[in-house]
């Protein structure tokens, strides 16, 4: 059956949903879904017991706080889920951090007792679960050719990106940190980004889940480009949680420091969301380590120079 009612708690999927022209079909939304525009006049059934203002080292005390004592990380609306009798619920099981998990979603949707919907979970943990997750969206709203004919798209741009940069004649080493405080580095699909625009991926590895790293380990390495890239940051936010990088004393040794290659990039809108806009965030990377060789429209919006 075609769902006609589509709740999305993950805002990969709501963004998934909007490219495959379903945005009609949206009837509420998680806390964290802001993309496309417009997409706010859509009811929030959801919410997190984290103070998202904290700093990076209090956010992670926090989560770690929350799951030690058995709690989730978000809570579901089940009144407004009952209130808006969705027929497809889009979740995710990736990361219990990240946005409302799939026991979440199942435990709030036992207490209805109308709609009776249909729940999707999405689960990337690379791009080719990217690529999968987007078409069982399409399937689940009733239109499994749209997804086939989008993700064939978006892999078509990823192969040309590639080709671009496939004849620069240095290979920049690369780490992108996707936590500040602690140190973690980025991992997933972010790895298979750094390897299609030609650059050499320093921490993380593709498909896995993103690992904690040590100052040692980021010194030995010495990259030649430092992406920050923190997960549910955008630039702003991102500039102000760097002193807990920049007043360490082995910051100013780093390769990277010294050279000004140090780049702040809007994780929470590219980077940290497995959906349509990976081709994006490739881009974003090719402008960054290739400086005056690309131009795709990104910087002062997308990423900034520290």
């Amino acid at each position: 059956m075609p769902a006609h009612r589509v709740i999305t708690l993950i805002a990969s999927a709501t963004e998934t949903v909007a490219a495959l022209g379903f945005e009609d079909r949206l009837v509420g939304r998680s806390h964290e879904c802001d993309y496309p525009p417009g997409i706010e006049r859509l009811p929030v059934c959801s919410s997190s017991r984290i103070r998202v203002e904290a700093s990076s080292l209090d956010i992670d005390r926090q989560v770690k706080s929350v799951l030690h004592g058995g709690l989730s990380v978000y809570q579901v609306d089940t009144d407004l889920l009952q209130e808006l009798q969705p027929d497809l619920i889009i979740t995710q099981t990736q990361c219990e951090v990240c946005a409302v998990s799939l026991k979440d979603v199942e435990q709030a949707v036992c207490e209805i007792v109308g709609s009776h919907p249909q729940i999707l979970s999405t689960e990337a943990e690379g791009l080719a679960d990217v690529w999968r997750d987007i078409e069982r969206v399409a399937v689940a709203i009733g239109e499994p050719q749209r997804g086939l004919d989008f993700t064939a798209r978006l892999q078509h741009r990823l192969s040309e990106l590639r080709q671009q940069t496939g004849c620069q004649p240095h290979r920049p080493t690369v780490a992108c940190i996707e936590w500040i405080d602690p140190l973690m580095a980025a991992g997933n699909w972010v790895p298979e980004l750094v390897e299609i625009i030609g650059g050499v991926n320093l921490f993380g590895e593709a498909g896995k889940h993103s690992p904690w790293m040590t100052w040692e380990q980021l010194q030995e390495s010495d990259p030649d480009v430092i992406a920050i890239m923190p997960c549910g940051f955008d630039i702003p936010r991102c500039r102000q949680e760097m002193p807990a990088l920049t007043s360490r004393p082995e910051w100013p040794a780093l390769r990277a420091v010294r050279e000004g290659r140090v780049y702040l990039t809007d994780g929470n809108q590219y980077f940290n969301r497995p959906g349509p806009r990976m081709v994006e965030s490739a881009e974003i990377l090719a402008e960054i380590c290739y400086p005056g060789q690309f131009d795709f429209g990104h910087q002062g919006t997308s990423w900034e120079l520290l």
